[in-house]
């Protein structure tokens, strides 16, 4: 097979990978809004869930094929990349404004999932430790329940409303357009897994590497379309709930999955440079939201830098 179909069919799934989570994230919304879901916890919790969906499938199947370096690179990349990159794109360009208190109350939450994935990274994730991170997703997601109630005049639940817009049809409608959401991303995902790590191997980069950068990006596309959606709205708050969110996601559940998906195996630790540049990105977003309601374009451009700075790191670093 040339190199340039394996790079057609990487460009498919990642295609399908896209689409689908995209319709995921409809989907799932506008059935959690039939079932009269709060507002709140459909930002916070079922588009964040949504918009993960691409890394918990890429990384379980890459976990499942033994590619652990393209499995959690995948993860760590990801979380990279949304609070840097993402974040700082749409800043750049506008302002992000912070009015609601529930981004604010959701960041130190993320700079601690992400650093307790990055804690089991390196010291090489099993099976018990899939168990833990996933009875930590659920306690997590109780938590962020809690850290969803709003006071009377949070702009939260009305950003909400307006990014799901349309008017929900029949549940079963929805329901059909969220597994076949799902169905194009498992098939994407099976793609994009597949030819990258054909393209690794004939360019004798490592899955690592691969995982960090190509496949990071193609997973987070979710995140930046949902991102770019909300910030044209000026929807700041539901913009950065769903970067956060989806960083605690990644950390926990998608940590989960792949520990899980290893078996009796043990997924091999991971490289120090990596796990701090991914821990020092979460942090600094989190700082930048503690420090002030809004991301300024300075504060975008120290993202970008951060992002520029660490990505030379991540190709260069060793598991």
């Amino acid at each position: 097979m040339s190199t340039l179909l394996v790079v057609g069919l990487g460009l498919v799934g990642l295609v399908l990978l896209t689409l689908g989570a995209d319709q995921v994230v409809v989907g799932a919304s506008r059935l959690a809004t039939l079932l009269r879901v709060a507002p709140v916890i459909v930002g916070v919790v079922v588009i964040g869930l949504g918009t993960s969906a691409p890394e918990f499938v890429v990384s379980g199947t890459a976990a499942v094929r033994d590619n652990a370096g393209l499995a959690l690179g995948n993860l760590v990349g990801s979380n990279i990349l949304n609070v840097t990159l993402v974040l700082g794109v749409v800043a750049v360009v506008s302002p992000v404004m912070v009015r609601s208190s529930v981004p604010v109350r959701e960041a130190p939450l993320m700079a601690a999932a992400v650093a307790v994935f990055g804690a089991f990274a390196l010291v090489g994730l099993k099976f018990a430790a899939g168990v833990l991170l996933a009875v930590l997703s659920v306690g997590t997601l109780a938590l962020l329940v809690r850290l969803s109630r709003v006071q009377d005049g949070d702009p939260l639940p009305d950003e909400v409303a307006a990014f799901v817009s349309q008017r929900p049809r029949r549940w079963w409608v929805e329901a059909l357009r969220t597994v076949v959401g799902l169905a194009a991303t498992l098939g994407g995902a099976q793609l994009l897994v597949d030819n990258a790590v054909t393209l690794a191997h004939r360019w004798n980069v490592s899955d690592q590497v691969i995982g960090y950068t190509l496949v990071a990006f193609g997973t987070s596309l979710p995140e930046l379309m949902t991102s770019v959606q909300a910030q044209r709205r000026g929807e700041g708050d539901l913009l950065v709930g769903n970067l956060l969110g989806s960083n605690i996601f990644n950390s926990l559940i998608g940590g989960a999955v792949v520990g899980l998906a290893a078996g009796s195996s043990t997924i091999a630790p991971f490289g120090f440079a990596a796990v701090t540049a991914m821990v020092f990105a979460a942090v600094l977003a989190w700082l930048l939201l503690w420090r002030g309601s809004r991301i300024t374009r300075p504060e975008a451009c120290v993202l970008l830098a951060a992002y520029v700075c660490v990505l030379p790191l991540l190709i260069s670093a060793n598991p």
